[in-house]
Order: structure tokens, then sequence, then C-alpha cells
């Protein structure tokens, strides 16, 4: 077989999760509680495909792949492959075309912390809600696809040929599958670590055996059961936290979202949504009584902003993480306004964008004069030039949006229509689409 070729995650910039040993901890409490151990689960999934290019994942995480192969002068695009942490699968059948090859993965939108993404810079079309098959057409809107950035893979043997995801701290398959259990249990609602963010094998193997009691799995449920049992836990926990972004329009919307973060102020971007798409800008409980959103709509005649006034936060034209709401400009940052919204107090919330929502092309949004409510807790004021609670001032207006209880005790907001103008019903709530994500 040919050596691996193995890339990481290029916006990872942290510290493996756990140290060896407590690897080989959380190792030893899984296998007390499945029938097959990690290292004999890696071995079967090195074994089991013979020959061809092999897609290996030693990262925590559960992650999707898509693929791009010669096909004469064309590349044909296709996706989704599933791969448990520490799992390989095969890409394609031998013999394999000598050349480029192009691969692109993502984390499974079960896990925390927003989507990660391995690839690299070969521009190629996906389907990012289905599996597909596509010969890579020359505009992926016009064919209901989205742009997504492959790696480029050179294969050079018609045999077998294995490339491998890995973390900024890569770890082997056996480690990839400890991790990806302990990751899984945390994202599902089961952590096993302790106050100071270790691992304690006792909470790990006590964590498994709660989690399989509720979920009633058989005492003879395999590790890959257990584990797919642990990711539909944890999507169904997911679906009723954090903030997800809802495209309603014809056309597709860019959105970002702002909030506070420690004693300053955080604004991220961008989610592009196509019509009828979801994403979850915030994946953590929310414990603040507002955040902030912006939307801008794409349109044939030019860009339509949210009609609804808006506070004052930094963006950037590319993909952007940015602390503090001061001196956007002379930092090099565009001014954009965000549109306040209320939590109400729960976990969880939907904000869905409609046509009505959005200004005629050419027209801007006005800022508003009433300060940013609710920074911290649920009762908290905050003036957003001065960064301090007001005294004496209670909650400032925030949009009169339409709040409904959904069945995951999610909110669905909706924003306030402009006058005259009509709103099509709200579709029937359930868990968002897939969609893309940053």
């Amino acid at each position: 077989m040919a050596p691996a070729r193995s890339f990481v995650d290029p916006g990872a910039r942290r510290t493996a999760f756990l140290s060896t040993l407590a690897t080989a901890l959380v190792a030893f409490a899984c296998l007390a509680f499945s029938p097959i151990g990690h290292a004999q689960q890696a071995k079967k999934d090195q074994t089991r495909n013979p020959g061809g290019w092999t897609l290996c994942n030693q990262t925590s995480y559960i992650l999707e792949a898509a693929t791009g192969r010669p096909d004469g002068r064309a590349v044909v695009v296709q996706g989704w492959i599933r791969l448990r942490p520490g799992q390989c699968g095969s890409a394609a059948p031998a013999p394999l075309a000598r050349g480029v090859h192009y691969v692109y993965a993502r984390t499974v939108n079960a896990h925390r912390g927003g989507r990660r993404q391995w690839g690299g810079d070969a521009k190629l079309c996906i389907d990012p809600s289905a599996s597909f098959a596509v010969e890579n057409p020359p505009s992926c809107e016009q064919m209901g696809l989205e742009e997504r950035d492959f790696r480029r893979v050179q294969i050079n043997k018609r045999d077998s040929w294995r490339t491998s995801f890995a973390e900024a701290n890569p770890y082997t398959l056996f480690g990839a599958r400890s991790q990806g259990l302990q990751r899984l249990l945390a994202d599902a609602g089961y952590d096993a670590r302790t106050a100071t963010g270790r691992t304690d094998p006792r909470l790990a193997a006590g964590a498994v055996q709660r989690f399989r009691q509720d979920a009633k799995l058989s005492a003879s449920a395999s590790e890959d059961q257990l584990i797919d049992a642990l990711e539909a836990a944890a999507r169904r926990r997911a679906a009723g936290i954090g903030l997800t972004l809802c495209n309603r329009t014809s056309g597709r919307v860019w959105s970002a979202v702002a909030r506070r973060r420690g004693e300053g102020w955080e604004s991220r971007g961008w989610w592009p949504l196509g019509p009828g798409a979801c994403a979850r800008a915030v994946d953590d409980p929310l414990v603040q009584s507002v955040y902030f959103v912006h939307a801008v709509m794409e349109t044939p005649q030019g860009e339509r902003y949210l009609a609804a006034p808006g506070t004052t936060f930094c963006t950037s034209p590319t993909k952007f993480a940015i602390l503090s709401r001061d001196r956007c400009a002379e930092r090099y940052y565009d001014e954009t306004l965000f549109t306040p919204i209320s939590s109400d107090g729960r976990e969880g919330l939907v904000v869905e964008f409609f046509d009505a929502d959005f200004l005629p092309v050419g027209a801007r949004p006005q800022a508003s004069s009433a300060p940013i409510v609710a920074a911290e807790g649920p009762t908290e004021s905050v003036d957003p030039d001065t960064g301090h609670v007001p005294r004496g001032r209670g909650p400032g207006p925030l949009i009169p949006g339409l709040a409904k209880r959904g069945a995951d005790q999610r909110a669905t907001v909706t924003m306030p229509a402009q006058k005259g103008a009509a709103r099509p019903a709200t579709p029937k709530q359930g868990a968002p689409a897939s969609g893309p994500s940053n």
C-alpha cells in the first residue's frame, strides 16, 4: 500500500484534547462496556478494504467526506462517505487512475463548536444536504449546488492509496476512536471530565453505562452501534439549543451573528444560506438575553438589507471572527448594522428571514438609538458605547418579532414585516434543514 497522505484541519489551533494517558484510560473505560475493543475495531477498519483509494479518519469527530476523480476532461464529484472516529472507508475501487484526485471533509452537525472542514484550494460543487454524484458543472448555483474548497491528492499507484484526516495534534486510529467516544459522550450530555477538565476513567465508565441504559442499548450492542446511538442523541440535543438562522426567502442570504464575549463583544460570519437552508451559528445553549443578527439577500438587481434597525459591529468581506465593536474602520474592518434578537430566556432560537424582511435594492437600514440589551444575564442592560449597565434604565426596545414555542422548546423568531408587506405562513417546525455553516 502507498504511504498514507495526511492533512489536518487548517483552522485547528489547539492542543491535544487529552493526554496519551487519558486516552488509554478512556479506552479502557469504554472497552469495559463494549464487546469490540478499540484496537480490534481499528484493525478491522484497516483490513476491510483490500485496495483502491482509502480514506481514514484519525480525528475525534465523525466526518462526512466527498471526493472528486478525473473522468476525461471532467471531474466527477460524489459524497458523502461517513467515517466514525478511527474508521477507514473506501473512496474508489482499484484500479485507480493516476493523477490528481480531490477530497473534502466536514464534521457532522451533531458536534458542538461549529462545523470543522478539511480541504484545500480546488473549488468543486457539492450538495450540502443529501448524497450526490455529479460531473462538476461550471456554475454550482445554477445546478442548485454549493461550492467548497477541496484538497488535491496526487495518486501515483493504481492498486492502492490512503489519505488520512487528522487534527493539529493527530491521533492513531486507536486514539481517535477513544477520543471520539469521549467527545460524543460530552456532545450527548454525558460529559466524563472532572471540574479541571481532566478525564476520569471511573466517570467515563459510568457515563457509558448511563447512556447505554438511557438509550436502551442491548448488552450485545457493538462499539459502532454505541457511536451511532451517541451521534443520534447528540443531534437531538443540539437541535434544541443554540442560535439557528434559516433562509425562507427566494434568494441567497449571507448571514452573521454578534454577541457578548467575556468583557467585550464578538462578531462572526459568514454563513451563506440558499433558499430553504438553515445553519446553526451558535452551538451552545443561549445564556444571554440578547443576540444580534445581520443578513444580506442577493438579488439580480443588487443587495437587499434587513429593514429592522440595528447596532454597529465590525465585519469583513471574507470569513471573520472579530473581537470588539470599537474602531472598526481604524482596524480596517467594515461597520455593519446587526439587529437585536431576544432569547426570551430560552436555550435555543431559530431566526427566520423572509423576503418581506428586506429593504428594496439601494435602501439602507437605520441605526438604532436604543442601548444594547442584556449582555451578560437575563435582566442586564448594557450601553454599547461604555459597556456598563446604566442605572435606573430598564431593557430597551427589541424588534417586535413573533416568537413561537416549537416542539423542541426553541423559539422561532421572525423579523417585523415592513409596512404593507405580507409574509407567508411559517413552515411547520421541526429540526432545521442541514445547510452550509462556518
